[in-house]
């Protein structure tokens, strides 16, 4: 017989949210739901744990959680055919909220620099900045799901109840951040690299092993000189003095017999 997950979170979990008092507590405790340890968080589905599209992604997820940026919705990039037969697609996306300035322009810059859509949503005292959102997921090329957008205060109830007053206050009118892939599908992937980075999950790659590095990859060949009876110009073997494989490489090795010393 299945046994259905009861529909309220259990006391023990209400407890441990409840006694939370920064946003560092927070993030360790989301993290900790996102890891299996914690059965239930505000705002979800009680007794649940993420989904399991975003398995992979619990990792990145939660040492941004523990980093300070504490995530509040996530998605892995796909594109397919659905369970309904209907073709699915979705951008990388993930949405964060954060309270500290310098943190918040770490993420915002790495985001920005990797060429990925950021939004930015405040729910503040003065008005914040209220960014329209971004689809990101589409089924047969119908609009279904966005991140981003305007929120306000009915949202801040929803996703953060039982939290202590004050470290709800903070957190309420904190920065929302959503970074979206440009790109849908596997492709988006990318997101969670650049995060893992930020965060120190993951080392800082050097330019030539970093697939979406702008700089030049560096050729361990480039500055070789031409083995004798090799082409000077593409490398090739050459075996007696003629037929070369363009007028350039005859060209070239005449040049280089011009050079060499007379005997």
């Amino acid at each position: 017989m299945t046994t259905m997950p009861l529909p309220w979170m259990s006391r023990a979990d209400r407890r441990r949210w409840k006694s939370a008092r920064s946003v560092l507590d927070l993030g360790t405790l989301m993290a900790l739901w996102l890891e299996g340890e914690i059965a239930s968080r505000p705002g979800y589905q009680p007794r649940f744990g993420p989904d399991e599209e975003t398995a992979h992604l619990v990792p990145t997820l939660a040492a941004l959680c523990r980093a300070g940026y504490v995530t509040t919705c996530s998605q892995p990039g796909f594109a397919g055919t659905g369970a309904d037969g209907l073709w699915w697609e979705q951008r990388a996306a993930v949405e964060l909220v954060v309270t500290d300035a310098e943190l918040l322009d770490r993420l915002v810059a790495a985001a920005s620099a990797a060429g990925f859509i950021v939004r930015i949503n405040d729910h503040r005292r003065d008005g914040g900045l209220q960014e329209d959102g971004v689809v990101v997921t589409t089924r047969d090329g119908e609009a279904v799901t966005a991140f981003g957008g305007r929120i306000g205060r009915a949202d801040m109830a929803i996703q953060w109840p039982g939290l202590d007053r004050a470290l709800y206050d903070q957190v309420a009118h904190g920065t929302y951040v959503s970074i979206i892939a440009p790109e849908y599908g596997l492709g988006g992937e990318r997101l969670w690299v650049v995060l893992d980075i930020l965060t120190g999950l993951r080392p800082v790659p050097a330019p030539e092993d970093d697939p979406w590095s702008d700089e030049p990859k560096w050729d361990p060949y480039e500055d070789l000189e031409p083995e004798p009876g090799e082409c000077a110009l593409c490398g090739a073997p050459i075996h007696h003095r003629g037929p070369y494989c363009s007028e350039a490489c005859e060209e070239a090795d005449a040049d280089r017999d011009q050079e060499q010393p007379a005997r």
